[in-house]
């Protein structure tokens, strides 16, 4: 590996701008249409197409900017790609990346929305998820595969990173986990130094993972909303969810907590169903998670709504990229800062494999839906093949399947 692919953010070569908006807007165009599974497997994904395929960067480097990543509030795999699209391009690829990554999904959840006003129900897309899920499980297991030797060196990672999973697989709340994660690797590695003060490899402070993605159980519906509805506003549409957007730790779908608490509760304009049937739908739809706000932005100000919900719960991350891109160089120069970073990347991998084994749970409970997961893990570990061709042939088989 040479010298320029190990150097960590906001160093001096990082911002070197090696590529122009186009290309990342066309690609994060593809995945904006294509990233279904949440989160997690946006992440894969991308690692798939930046590190794997296109050689914009290493895994150490991708790595390190999703572990700065996963230290800000908001939806991290949009974070991702606005930060990867600002690497590679500048400003331009900052704003190309995040719109074209969000559009798709907007796009579509905007048109689910207008069916779910115009003939009162969601759309189901079961039979389809039932093959796309499998393959899914198959894209995060071989990025985990291929950042397990990056992530996890001597036995001191390993145990911290079995801590991790047990404790989330128990409920722990994923950002102490993160922080812990953080606190324990410096504990470590100032132990180790003070025993050998001269044998501190010269790397150790490049290593990273994925952020907590997915994974945190949804909340009990409630019933009914507040007693006293408050008259709606577009002002009000917009800084609540600038708020969200602003404030939001964990995964996307802690959002529907935040979202019963303003706007079934609080505000009382939405109904409990009306708050699952938006969240299903921002589930089953390529894209971030939280282009939920596009459809509750439709339901309560039709069009308008939309748009503005949309801008707001997205707006932070924006703003949040290159605040934390500075921040970065003065926290890996300080090896203490640095060695914090590297737990809360080693945390955040393991959270991921918590993550999917939850999530396998639920997408591997048949004969069927096995073989499609090690199918194309195999062909994963083998190919270089774009996995929006997988998850397309996924989709079909879960439509023969069904007999739909």
């Amino acid at each position: 590996m040479n010298e320029r692919e190990r150097v960590r953010p906001g160093t001096t070569a990082d911002t070197r701008r090696t590529g122009g908006a186009g290309e990342v807007a066309a690609l994060f165009l593809r995945l904006g249409f294509t990233a279904f599974g949440g989160p997690a497997a946006h992440i894969a994904m991308m690692r798939e197409e930046v590190v794997r395929r296109r050689n914009w960067m290493s895994d150490e480097r991708f790595m390190d900017l999703i572990g700065v990543v996963n230290l800000i509030p908001g939806p991290n795999s949009t974070e991702l790609a606005i930060y990867l699209g600002y690497l590679r391009a500048g400003w331009p690829g900052l704003i190309a990346a995040g719109a074209c990554f969000i559009g798709p999904a907007m796009a579509i959840v905007l048109a689910l929305a207008w069916i779910y006003v115009t003939f009162g129900s969601a759309p189901q897309a079961g039979w389809i998820l039932y093959g796309i899920k499998p393959i899914v499980i198959a894209i995060i297991f071989q990025a985990l595969w291929g950042l397990r030797r990056t992530v996890l060196r001597g036995p001191a990672s390993i145990v911290i990173a079995a801590v991790v999973v047990a404790l989330y697989l128990f409920g722990a709340n994923t950002l102490v986990l993160l922080l812990g994660g953080g606190a324990l690797i410096a504990l470590e590695r100032l132990a180790v130094r003070r025993r050998h003060p001269r044998d501190t490899p010269a790397d150790a402070t490049e290593t990273a993972g994925p952020p907590a993605l997915g994974g945190t159980l949804l909340p009990a519906a409630g019933t009914i909303a507040t007693a006293t509805v408050v008259p709606f506003s577009q002002a009000t549409l917009f800084f609540t969810f600038l708020k969200i957007g602003a404030v939001l730790y964990g995964s996307g779908y802690v959002l529907l907590a935040f979202l019963r608490a303003d706007f079934v509760r609080h505000l009382g304009w939405l109904t409990d169903r009306q708050l699952l049937d938006a969240v299903s739908i921002g589930q089953f739809t390529p894209g971030p998670v939280f282009t939920t706000a596009t459809f509750v932005g439709y339901l309560v100000g039709g069009l308008p709504g939309a748009l503005l919900a949309t801008l707001a719960i997205f707006l932070p991350a924006f703003v949040f990229i290159p605040i934390i891109h500075r921040a970065a160089t003065a926290l890996r120069r300080s090896p203490v800062t640095a060695a914090i970073l590297d737990g809360v990347n080693l945390a955040a991998l393991a959270l991921m494999a918590g993550v999917t084994f939850q999530l396998g749970q639920s997408a591997l409970r048949d004969p069927v839906t096995w073989a499609l997961a090690l199918i194309a893990l195999a062909v994963l570990l083998r190919v270089k093949l774009n996995s929006a061709w997988l998850i397309a042939a996924g989709g079909m088989v879960g439509l023969l399947a069904r007999g739909v």
